[in-house]
């Protein structure tokens, strides 16, 4: 999927959104539609549903089953520029890669490198708190000290849907290699007030946690990305019709916030979504 016309009017829309380190500035623009019409408000079966393209390689970075990434690479560019795509799913080991597989499609095409880690979840042996963050973290290390692809280091996006987001945000702290920009896609920024809401993903943090907060206070703030200050250039991005994870205003003042209209939750893993054309306008800056 080559980017068209609407990526220009979104990088358009997005210059001057923030940036400046001035917290006042940072409410959320809303990105109207182009003038194309598009799909919005996507469900995850849609996306399951699209074709993808195969990863070039599966790669183990750990000795456990589940802790193997998948590459994809663009063709005839000797030193692409990277993304990292961290999966969401509510941390549960019922979702996996596969949904960010059109996504990693889409972005070989525009000429990126994608990987995409699989990694332990809750309900996995080693997985939930910290095990999977430890595997998210070994994982892009590996990615960085691996010989046998190559790739622009001076142009890495660390990036995550939903959990993926958090998880995302909290490895930025810890893996060995700066990165260019961090990304959420809709992400999980706090998790004590988003384990306070009702819905499934939303109760199933403390199964994540594998504690309550008032019993493990320390691990619930090491595991919350609100704790943290970010030095990297960091976006979040939100859903105007999100219902699973409810981005009104900047969760992290020092963040550029952007909204896009009748967006959903699932629109930024969709390649023909306005959310898509967004997310991809950044890695293009």
């Amino acid at each position: 999927m080559k980017m068209t016309g609407i990526v220009a009017v979104c990088v358009l829309l997005l210059t001057g959104c923030g940036g400046s380190g001035d917290s006042t500035s940072r409410s959320a623009p809303v990105v109207s539609e182009p003038v194309i019409t598009v799909t919005e408000n996507v469900s995850y079966r849609q996306v399951l549903a699209l074709n993808a393209t195969s990863p070039d390689a599966n790669m183990a970075y750990g000795q456990e089953p589940l802790q193997t990434g998948y590459l994809w690479m663009p063709a005839d560019v000797v030193s692409p520029p990277l993304v990292v795509v961290i999966h969401g799913g509510c941390w549960s080991n019922q979702y996996g890669p596969e949904q960010l597989y059109p996504l990693a499609s889409a972005l070989q095409e525009d000429g990126f490198a994608v990987w995409v880690p699989g990694f332990r979840r809750s309900g996995d042996e080693g997985g939930g708190w910290p095990g999977t963050l430890e595997d998210v973290v070994q994982s892009i290390n590996y990615i960085y000290q691996q010989n046998k692809f190559r790739f622009d280091e001076s142009s890495v996006t660390l990036a995550g849907h939903s959990s993926g987001g958090h998880l995302a945000l909290l490895a930025s702290q810890q893996i060995t290699l700066p990165v260019a920009r961090i990304t959420g896609l809709a992400p999980i920024t706090d998790i004590v007030a988003y384990s306070q809401g009702a819905n499934s993903c939303q109760q199933a943090v403390n199964s994540f946690m594998g504690s309550r907060r008032e019993d493990e206070p320390q691990a619930w703030a090491e595991a919350n990305p609100v704790s943290y200050s970010y030095g990297t250039p960091l976006w979040i991005l939100a859903g105007e019709q999100d219902i699973t994870v409810t981005i009104e205003q900047n969760p992290i003042p020092e963040a550029t916030f952007v909204v896009v209209e009748r967006a959903g939750h699932f629109d930024w893993l969709h390649p023909d979504t306005p959310a898509f054309q967004v997310f991809t306008s950044l890695l293009a800056r």
